[in-house]
């Protein structure tokens, strides 16, 4: 309990001070491509619920365009990826200003993937202790098949990692994560292009 509650939030910080330091080449190299390859606009903010559900700004290297058609609606993902967005997806470096969502305190190196707010009404009373700890930038879900996991199965390993959280578990998430995101492993460029919104797929099976 007392890492849970006290030490992890430690661990973090530092941990996420340390890296932002090591990482800071290649986090300047990318804001500048990715302010040329967007317009100006180099990150990403999103309204994320973190904790207890309590809503934060989630901070990513922006890999999209914000092109439109005719009707002012956002053209698919596909159609909005841009080519340099593409490796920094691939590589996982869209996730590296999420070191500044640490320091505030609002995420930690491990747990739960921050979700979308509007898929919040989906989840089972069971799932919502993914809630419970802090959003993660990797998590067991992540090491356990990533975006090629389906919707169940990955909430089920939020729940399963809340329930057995520890410090020998977040290493072992954490050298899963090194290891994988060097072998490219279970790394989907357009998430949207193999599986469907949780909040369509719950609807349809409520119907």
């Amino acid at each position: 309990m007392k890492y849970k509650n006290t030490i992890k939030s430690i661990l973090d910080y530092f941990a996420a001070l340390l890296a932002l330091i090591f990482f800071s080449p290649i986090l300047i190299i990318f804001s500048i491509l990715l302010f040329f390859a967007n317009k100006g606009k180099p990150f990403f903010y999103q309204t994320r619920p973190g904790k207890d559900e309590n809503l934060f700004k989630i901070i990513k290297f922006k890999t999209m365009t914000d092109k439109k058609d005719a009707a002012g609606n956002l053209l698919p993902d596909k159609n909005r990826l841009t080519t340099i967005g593409k490796i920094v997806r691939k590589t996982s470096i869209d996730e590296l200003p999420q070191l500044i969502n640490i320091l505030k305190g609002d995420m930690s190196f491990i747990g739960p993937r921050p979700l979308l707010v509007r898929y919040l009404p989906h989840y089972t009373e069971k799932e919502k202790l993914r809630h419970s700890v802090k959003p993660g930038i990797t998590g067991l879900a992540q090491v356990s098949g990533r975006n090629v996991l389906n919707w169940d199965d990955r909430l089920q390993k939020d729940v399963e990692y809340v329930e057995n959280l520890t410090l020998r578990l977040d290493f072992k998430i954490f050298f899963k994560t090194i290891k994988n995101v060097l072998a490219s492993k279970d790394i989907v460029v357009d998430p949207s292009s193999i599986m469907d919104d949780l909040e369509k797929i719950r609807t349809k099976n409520n119907t």
